[in-house]
């Protein structure tokens, strides 16, 4: 028996890193999984029959609308899209870039839950999204994705107000991981440093437990950190 069987899942940004990790944890774990992706022959590629591949711009309203009205019930949804620039001072930042980040980060998150959130009530399901110790601490990852992690906290704490006793929303905050948003840093990383990092799979494992947890208890925020990198506000 594995610890989601007979479970309808979805997880939003699957087409690689933490989002593709999670589809996979789940699908191990005995869900029934859908990843949906702006990329989905890459999820295709990864998991092949283990999850049915959507294609999905979470930053348009209506597509997610409509996937939800294609999914149906649904007992878990994961929101693991995110973006970051490569020029991200704060004088760099273009109003391009703000919205851009803005629009993918939170106001996407913010269409997935709003959309499948009937479906959750009716499984009084579980929504998990992926933020970022940056949006709790100030780091180099600038300003813009500061702003839209920060604001994915608090969206997640004003739903799971609003949601009590129906839906459970947890938010895990990872630091540093080795997934292909890294190569939009200023300055990327080597192998020795990304050795060093959170791997997908450990985010991966938070989101399963969160989901799996009994009815009776829930987390409302997980932080996971890479041991040898991080502390709390505090890199190396």
């Amino acid at each position: 028996m594995g610890a989601l069987d007979g479970r309808v899942a979805l997880v939003v940004g699957a087409s690689s890193g933490i989002g593709l990790a999670t589809a996979l944890a789940f699908a191990d774990a005995g869900a029934d999984v859908h990843a949906a992706a702006r990329r989905p022959e890459m999820i295709e590629d990864a998991a092949g029959d283990r999850v049915v591949a959507h294609a999905l711009d979470v930053s348009h309203r209506d597509a997610v609308e409509e996937l939800a009205r294609t999914i149906g019930p649904l007992h878990a949804l994961v929101v693991a899209a995110g973006v970051n620039i490569k020029r991200r001072r704060f004088e760099e930042t273009s109003p391009e870039d703000w919205d851009r980040v803005l629009a993918i980060n939170l106001t996407g998150a913010f269409n997935a839950v709003r959309a499948f959130l009937p479906a959750l009530r009716e499984t009084r399901g579980d929504v998990v999204l992926i933020g970022s110790v940056s949006g709790n601490f100030t780091d180099r990852s600038g300003a813009a994705y500061q702003a839209s992690k920060a604001g994915l906290h608090a969206l997640a704490r004003g739903a799971a107000f609003d949601e009590h006793d129906g839906v459970r929303f947890t938010t895990v905050a990872p630091g540093v991981v080795d997934t292909p948003i890294l190569e939009n840093r200023p300055e990327v990383p080597d192998a020795e440093m990304r050795a060093q990092m959170l791997m997908p799979e450990d985010v991966a494992a938070a989101c399963l437990f969160a989901v799996s947890l009994p009815p009776r208890a829930y987390v409302p925020e997980l932080t996971i950190l890479p041991t040898a990198l991080q502390a709390i506000g505090r890199t190396t």
